[in-house]
């Protein structure tokens, strides 16, 4: 799995703007589950906006994050993001019960 962590200097929304937002936006990342994305965390905090994106591979997430999409999401939000991307090896799944390992069934 794959990690894409995705920062975007700006003031905290109130939660209902927050949502509404990420509502809005939801269906473009539902369509991405057929190009690798398995999950994405809305993030909303004093620190600014984002998401945490799990991708299936690092050549998924990269192929999201061009620089047309920097430019879309400078114009949409007046400031540039900030991408930081991680391998991750190991998930612990509290709801499931599961520690998976990359690589092992």
């Amino acid at each position: 799995m794959f990690v894409a962590i995705v920062q975007i200097p700006m003031t905290k929304r109130p939660r209902d703007a927050a949502v509404e937002a990420a509502r809005k936006s939801a269906p473009t990342y539902t369509a991405l589950g057929a190009k690798g994305l398995l999950r994405k965390y809305y993030l909303n905090g004093e620190a600014g906006g984002g998401g945490v994106y799990l991708w299936e591979s690092e050549a998924a997430a990269r192929a999201w994050y061009t620089p047309e999409w920097e430019r879309q999401m400078e114009a949409r939000f007046g400031a540039r993001p900030k991408v930081t991307y991680y391998d991750s090896h190991v998930v612990v799944d509290n709801e499931t019960g599961a520690v998976r390992v990359e690589g092992e069934d």
